[in-house]
Parts: C-alpha cells; sequence; structure tokens
C-alpha cells in the first residue's frame, strides 16, 4: 500500500474504517445501511464518493468514534475521550427503544452488571446463564484509572499485545450502561493504529472478529471467568489478527489492480472527465461491460457524446466491443497490459 498514489491509500482506508464501523456494530446487533456509512466515512475523509446516501444521528455517532480512534491515534486516551466515545454512539441517551446512560461511568443501581443470556419472557431473561458479572460501580474510577496509566505507560510491551491486552482490560471493567464492546473496539483500533504508526487502515479487526463472533465471545468468557493468565485470549487475538491480515489481501488486490489500470490508462489515453467517471464505475463495478446508453446515463450526457467518448476509449485500445454490432453493441473494459509488453 505504501507504493500507492495517496489517492487509492485514501481509497483502501476508506474501505477499511466503512467495514470496521459497520462490523463493530453488527457485533452487538446493530445494523447500519452500508451506504449510509461509505458516505458518511467518505465526506470526512474529503473522498468523491459516487453514492451520496443519507444518515442518521446513530451512523454520524459511530462513524465520529471510529475516525477519532484512528486519525488521532498519538493523542492520549483520557477519561473524557472514552465518555465521548460512549456518548457518541447513543444520539439522545437512547438505543432503540432503550434509554442508555451516556457521558458517565454505570452507577450503583445498575449493580450486578452481568452478561446473561436465556429464555426472555416479558422482556426479562429467564434462567439466567451468567457469562460475566463485571467489577461493582464504586469501583470504577480507580479501575479505569488504572487502564489508562498503563495504557500510556512506557513499559516494554509489544504494541500488538498492548491493543489485545487492552481490549480484554477494558471490556472486563465494563465501565458503561452500554456500548462497552464498541469502545473496547475502538481502543483496539486505536493501539493497532500506533502499533502500525499510521492513520490509514488498511485491515478491518471488527470484520473477522464479527465472522468469528462465537469464538471471540466464548473465548473472551472463558478468560474472564479463569485465572490471570491471559495466553489464551493474547493466542486467539493474534491469531484472529493474523486472519484480518489475510482477508486485507484479498480486498487490497482490487485497489491495487485498480491503480495499475489508471497508470496505464493515463499512458495510453487522453481522458476527460466523463471517461474517468464512467471507467471509475466499471472498476468499481461488478463488472465491465458497457453500452451507449448506460455510458451516457452514467456521465450524464447525451447518447451521442457518450459515441464520441467510447470511440476515443476504442480507439486506445481501453475500451473493446463485442463482436454484435448495432444499437446492442457492448463495450468491455480492458486489464493493462503484463508488465514488458507493449
Amino acid at each position: 500500500m505504501e507504493g500507492l498514489g495517496f489517492r487509492f491509500r485514501s481509497e483502501a482506508a476508506w474501505e477499511n474504517l466503512t467495514a470496521e464501523v459497520i462490523k463493530s456494530s453488527a457485533i452487538e446487533g446493530t445494523l447500519f445501511d452500508p451506504a449510509a456509512v461509505r458516505s458518511s466515512v467518505a465526506r470526512r475523509m474529503g473522498i468523491s464518493a459516487s453514492d451520496h446516501a443519507a444518515s442518521d444521528r446513530h451512523v454520524e455517532g459511530a462513524v465520529d468514534l471510529m475516525l477519532d480512534a484512528t486519525q488521532k491515534y498519538a493523542e492520549p486516551l483520557t477519561v473524557e475521550r472514552l465518555l465521548g466515545w460512549q456518548s457518541s454512539l447513543f444520539p439522545g441517551g437512547r438505543s432503540g427503544m432503550k434509554s442508555v446512560l451516556t457521558g458517565q461511568w454505570r452507577t450503583p443501581e445498575m449493580d450486578p452488571m452481568q452478561v446473561v443470556s436465556g429464555p426472555i419472557d416479558r422482556g426479562t431473561v429467564r434462567r439466567k446463564n451468567i457469562h460475566f458479572e463485571a467489577p461493582t460501580a464504586d469501583r470504577l474510577p480507580a479501575e479505569v484509572a488504572g487502564f489508562l496509566q498503563w495504557f500510556e505507560g512506557a513499559d516494554r510491551t509489544d504494541p500488538v499485545l498492548r491493543a489485545g491486552l487492552a481490549h480484554l482490560w477494558f471490556v472486563t471493567i465494563h465501565p458503561f450502561d452500554d456500548g462497552n464492546g464498541r469502545v473496547s473496539r475502538a481502543i483496539t483500533d486505536l493501539a493497532l493504529a500506533r502499533a502500525d504508526g499510521s492513520a490509514l487502515r488498511f485491515y478491518s479487526m471488527s470484520t473477522q472478529i464479527e465472522s468469528e463472533k462465537k469464538q471471540y465471545y466464548q473465548t473472551l468468557e472463558k478468560t474472564q471467568k479463569g485465572t490471570l493468565d491471559v495466553t489464551g485470549w493474547l493466542s486467539w487475538f493474534l491469531d484472529c489478527l493474523a486472519r484480518a491480515l489475510q482477508g486485507a489481501e484479498a480486498s487490497l488486490a482490487r485497489i491495487i489492480q485498480k491503480s495499475a489500470t489508471w497508470e496505464w490508462i493515463n499512458h495510453t489515453a487522453t481522458i476527460n472527465e466523463r471517461h474517468r467517471l464512467v471507467i471509475n464505475a466499471l472498476l468499481d463495478g461488478n463488472h465491465r461491460e458497457l453500452s451507449t446508453s448506460r455510458y451516457a446515463k452514467l456521465a450524464s450526457c447525451s447518447l451521442d457524446t457518450a459515441l464520441r467518448d467510447i470511440k476515443l476509449l476504442l480507439d486506445a485500445g481501453v475500451l473493446a466491443s463485442s463482436p454484435s454490432g448495432g444499437r446492442s453493441t457492448k463495450y468491455e473494459l480492458q486489464s493493462p497490459p503484463p508488465h514488458g509488453t507493449a
């Protein structure tokens, strides 16, 4: 990714930040419209997006949290910052129909704070299976202070291990009424950004965690109910991170190919803004086939203009026509030739 131009690095970061927001919320059962998240992240990053979907306050708040954690990774993690992150997830202090305490730690009235499952009857869990019980509310200020002192400390902990330990430690303190998991994963992203030394995110840890959600919760529960030996958790965390990086190779391959295609096109043809718009749409879509009418629609131009534009791309070898002629003719975007060929 270092070898790509700024535009394509930003596009890769945009896609992974979008995935991070969507998947971190999905782990907790909150589903966002992907187009709304993409549009919101693009706007904050100054990227021109082809779709401009409307977003609500919950999407904007989740995007605020993730961008603050990753783009400002070098800034100290403080109590005020944590409280702001949690508040941004629940605009108006609500999660659906449920009231959520925001901008402060949970209160003694909420004790015991338990993570439970079991049959639900009229909103109440019957025959509770208690997975975890958090520290009592009176302990929270000291517990969070200890966590932050360690997190911002200068010990010799490997920065990637620090990310895994921070995730486990904060979600175990469980200081909020709601939003603990999402804030814990934001802390993880901040710590990983520090480990990478970059605000640009080229992989999504939450995407991988969401795909392994059952193992994620099982490993958390086993660790939280066990001894102070957290080797099992760190082993799972590192393996999950490795799988996230492997998955990123596949998703980034498309952007690398897109970069190579544009490098070839810019050396092959004289491109106008309509050309650029249509070619980007083909590269971002599921197929590279094009008709005159589709070109006109994508470029917001007349059919005559579309035909002239297409002829220029055909003459340059950027497009190739299908065997059928006439009005049914289809055009396909060509791939750059292998290195070393004309």
